[in-house]
Parts: C-alpha cells; sequence; structure tokens
C-alpha cells in the first residue's frame, strides 16, 4: 500500500528557510509525478509544487515561485522541498501527496 512519510517542519522566523523531505513506498516511485500540497488555518487545502517522475519538470504556485525549490531522489525513494525567504503566510501544514493519497504532514510554522 502507498506510504508517504513528511518530516522537516519546524518553527522559523521570516526570512528563514527549511528543508521537508518526503520518503514514499507502495508503488514505482520513480514513474510518479509528485506534489507538495499544504493547509493552512482558516484556508483551503492549497497545491504548492510538483515534480515529474524523473524531475526534469518542476511548476510552483505563484506565491513560492523564486521561494521553493522541489526536487527528488529517485534512488532514495524521496521527495524534497527547499523552502527559502519564508513569510508568515507559509505556515501550514505541508503533505506530500501522489496516487490521491497524502501523508500525515509536517507542520510548518513562520513567526
Amino acid at each position: 500500500h502507498v506510504q508517504l512519510v513528511e518530516s522537516g517542519g519546524g518553527l522559523v522566523q521570516p526570512g528563514g528557510s527549511l528543508s521537508l523531505s518526503c520518503v514514499a513506498s507502495g508503488f514505482t516511485f520513480s514513474r510518479q509525478d509528485m506534489s507538495w500540497i499544504r493547509k493552512a488555518p482558516g484556508r483551503e487545502l492549497e497545491w504548492v509544487s510538483i515534480i515529474s517522475g524523473d524531475g526534469s519538470l518542476t511548476s510552483y504556485r505563484d506565491s513560492v515561485k523564486g521561494r521553493f525549490t522541489v526536487s527528488r531522489d529517485n534512488a532514495k525513494n524521496t521527495l524534497y522541498l527547499q523552502l527559502n525567504s519564508l513569510e508568515t503566510d507559509d505556515t501550514a501544514v505541508y503533505y506530500c501527496y501522489a496516487q490521491a493519497q497524502r501523508g500525515q504532514g509536517t507542520q510548518v510554522t513562520v513567526s
């Protein structure tokens, strides 16, 4: 079965950085486009970024372009999200998403 396990969240000041990871199992990771999504208090679930299976294509929501970078290591079945120049509006639980499933999430708090 699909398992997605996120880690790396925390509390950071505005302008700071964090690095998130998601270890995946239960499917052929290298053939799967992977996404990051987030849920902030009082807001709808938002798509953040997507990366193709081979890592050659990426896309981001406008509000994080130039600040966040998605990457993957297919040898380690791991997805990453580098968050730089964090803003208070980035506060949310971040999830990796694939095959219509998400993990338990990791909390990012910018304050």
